[in-house]
């Protein structure tokens, strides 16, 4: 019974392991819009307690926001990951 789901929580993570790999480019931080009369879009993340801030203008913001979009669906991923080998570690014990 419990070799079963040790099976099965295996094959769910290496489900989530496939849906990383097709994830492509992934970046943590936001996209923004600043300047008061002419708004223009910039990449801004919070590395080392400092704000690192790089401009990108349209075309390159859209692929910023694709790449923080993929970030956050990887780190929910990883999450759902996280419940699994919590899991296992769980079963390991019982044997």
């Amino acid at each position: 019974m419990i070799s079963l789901r040790k099976f099965e929580i295996a094959k769910e993570i290496k489900e989530l392991q496939a849906r990383i790999r097709k994830l492509g480019p992934v970046m943590r931080g936001s996209v923004t819009i600043m300047g008061k009369k002419n708004k223009q879009p910039y990449f801004s993340v919070s590395m080392r307690g400092k704000t690192k801030v790089v401009y990108l203008g349209d075309k390159r913001a859209a692929k910023a926001k694709i790449y923080t979009e993929n970030y956050k669906v990887m780190m929910e991923i990883i999450d759902e990951m996280t419940l699994l080998q919590m899991e296992l570690l769980k079963l390991e014990g019982k044997e």
